[in-house]
This record gives structure tokens, sequence and C-alpha cells, in this order.
């Protein structure tokens, strides 16, 4: 049996070139070849209104050029479960007309229902810095995809387990 020590962990790694791309080059790559973006927000990075810490989310950039839909947000999963969302809302937006607000069957396994409801860009619009900067002058909606808790019930719904307030808070 072998055991790598340090130096030779660091001699896998000491290889590799420092490849740092600037965000926004990052972002205009992202638009270039799919025609829109992501951006992820780790977890305490942005606040909340009330100054408390925000969780993670995920946001796209450029989705309405691509889909005619809102660009969108999800809050409280990993970055890699979003894309996998919002590569299906492209997919679902292409052909079919999303009604924001309405109830949707299907989107998650196992016909959990989800919802898309407005974001109040005047209480929220501070999470979306990157968009910001993408749309400059240009003003944009975004809308929050609503996933269920454990029992079913979405937030700002009265039976929505309210621990998981911090983790999807309700931004509509």
């Amino acid at each position: 049996m072998h055991d790598a020590s340090s130096s030779d962990k660091n001699a896998h790694t000491g290889d590799l070139p420092n490849f740092h791309i600037p965000h926004m080059e990052k972002i205009e790559w992202m638009v270039e070849t799919f025609g829109w973006a992501t951006e992820s927000v780790d977890p305490g990075v942005a606040k909340a209104a009330n100054g408390s810490p925000f969780p993670t989310y995920s946001y796209t950039l450029n989705f309405t050029e691509v889909t005619s839909f809102p660009n969108v947000v999800v809050c409280g999963l990993t970055p890699v479960a979003c894309k996998g969302l919002f590569d299906l809302v492209v997919d679902v937006a292409a052909g079919n007309d999303i009604e924001i607000g309405a109830e949707l069957l299907g989107l998650f396994d196992g016909e959990q229902r989800a919802r898309f409801v407005p974001v109040a860009m005047s209480d929220w619009g501070h999470l979306f810095a990157t968009a910001t900067s993408w749309y400059k002058t240009k003003s944009f909606s975004v809308v929050q995809l609503l996933w269920p808790d454990r029992n079913g019930f979405l937030p700002g719904e009265a039976g929505f387990d309210q621990r998981l307030t911090f983790t999807q808070p309700f931004l509509g």
C-alpha cells in the first residue's frame, strides 16, 4: 500500500496553469455558448433586506432573450441542481406558455408541485448584482421557481415548513 506524501499530492497539482478568467468574461462565454448564463451565489455572501445572511441561490442572465420567459432564481439548492432546472425550463418554455403564478406539475420528480412567482425587485433586486452589470441600464425581470417542502407545500402557503424559510425565502 502506497502512502502518498504531501509532496506527491502537490506534484499532481503543481503543473496546472493558473487559469483565471474575469467573471464577466465567463458570463459572456456562457451567453455566447448557450444563449444564456447562470450565476450562483454562496450562502452568506448576499444579505436579506433585514441584514441577515442569505442562503445559496442561482439565477439566470439573458434568459428572456432566448426563451421569452423572465430570468429565473432558485434559492436553497446546489448550483448544479439549479442548472439542471434552468435547462428544463428552457426546454419547457421553448414550445409552451408557462403562466406565472400558476401551479405546475411535472417539473420536479414525482409530480411534485412548483410555481413561478414574480420577484419583488424593489425589495430583492440587490441580489442580482451580476445581472445588473450585464443588463447595464436595461431593466430586467426575475421570477422565483418555488420548490415544495417534504409535505408538498410551497413557500407562501399556510402549511409550508417554516424551518425551510431561511433555505428558501419567498421573494414574491
